[in-house]
């Protein structure tokens, strides 16, 4: 067991006091305060805290964070995988199985042994939230006991809910700057927005589903995305569990048609994404509010080999028109500044250059 008490810090608030956990989302329609894990593991992991209060600014010196080499990572899909990957998907759009698929990577790489360090993921939260600004703060999850140890700083909303209104707010098309967007990415935004309406709509009153903003140019640190909003109001007796039972994986990581394309995903990745590419987040039961996120931009520690690994996802949506060379740099455009700023921090050159892609394996 790792000497780290659990922690959430997320949505502007620190959880501290573990009261229980569950995998039961109908844990999150009774009281109290959770932090929410949803991967492709099975049903989602929710913590229920004791204590929670607004998060205090960041510290002057915070924990030390003692991060892999750059040089160290290696990813689950080289190029060449990456490449037939694509051309696998391109086979099935053509033969009308799909529309759209969310091909990813996990990247890895093995964390130094410090002597009496444990290497703390909310040391890699506190190092995000310095060096990768975004809309929405840098967040942890640390449940050291039930395999969760989350560093996450994704800017895109899969469910937030304020009594009986839903929200989602998919990503879909990634550019260095919004003159560069291709009629691809529009082409996929709209996609996924209609995938998420349609998903929205098995648990929403007839007719609330609308779509308030569609490809709206989000700008990020080193590129710019395309982000939709769908909104709903939740049909009498639905909460979480039906919520998510309709809306999860979110589509905007998964691809359309849904089904078909979690199959292929399945043929396709070498190695299973973890919470990479779930959900991740807070729920309030007691105010009947709640944010989840679709964790990208997210880190996690896997100590189930004994060594501790840091790991990392990166995904591009493929459609008919896709080129993989195109694709493969979109994730390392996603990818780069995050891998520098998780790197040894005692390596200048990579903790500054943030520009530089990394040399994946």
């Amino acid at each position: 067991m790792i000497d780290l008490p659990p922690l959430a810090r997320l949505g502007g608030r620190v959880a501290t006091g573990l009261l229980d956990v569950t995998r039961d989302p109908a844990a999150l329609e009774s009281r109290g305060w959770w932090a929410v894990v949803a991967g492709d593991d099975g049903p989602p992991v929710c913590a229920r805290f004791a204590d929670v209060r607004p998060a205090p600014p960041a510290p002057a010196s915070p924990a030390p964070w003692y991060g892999p080499s750059r040089a160290a990572w290696t990813s689950s899909l080289d190029r060449a995988a990456w490449t037939a990957g694509v051309a696998d998907i391109h086979a099935r759009i053509a033969a009308g199985e799909v529309y759209q698929v969310n091909l990813c990577r996990v990247l890895s790489a093995p964390l130094p042994a410090v002597p009496g360090h444990a290497h703390d993921i909310d040391a890699l939260t506190a190092r995000l939230r310095r060096h990768h600004p975004a809309a929405a703060p840098a967040g942890t999850v640390r449940l050291p006991d039930h395999g969760v140890e989350i560093a996450t700083a994704s800017p895109e909303l899969f469910l937030r809910r304020t009594g009986r209104t839903v929200e989602s707010g998919p990503i879909k098309g990634t550019a260095r700057t919004a003159a560069a967007f291709l009629p691809k990415d529009r082409a996929e935004n709209v996609m996924i927005t209609d995938l998420v309406r349609n998903d929205l709509g098995a648990v929403c009153a007839p007719g609330s589903v609308t779509v308030p903003g569609l490809c709206v140019p989000e700008p990020y640190p080193g590129l710019v995305h395309l982000v939709s909003t769908v909104r709903g109001e939740l049909t009498a007796g639905a909460g979480w569990p039906a919520l998510l039972d309709a809306a999860f994986p979110p589509g905007s990581v998964t691809g359309a048609p849904k089904s078909s394309a979690l199959r292929a995903i399945a043929a396709l990745e070498p190695v299973p994404r973890g919470p990479y590419c779930g959900a991740v987040g807070w729920v309030d039961a007691d105010r009947g509010t709640g944010e989840l996120s679709v964790a990208i931009r997210t880190f996690w520690i896997d100590r189930a080999s004994g060594t501790p690994l840091l790991r990392f996802g990166a995904g591009a949506g493929i459609t008919w028109d896709s080129d993989p060379a195109g694709e493969w740099a979109e994730t390392e455009l996603k990818a780069a500044r995050l891998l520098a700023v998780a790197s040894d921090p005692n390596d200048h050159e990579h903790v500054h250059d943030l520009r530089r892609a990394p040399s994946w394996r």
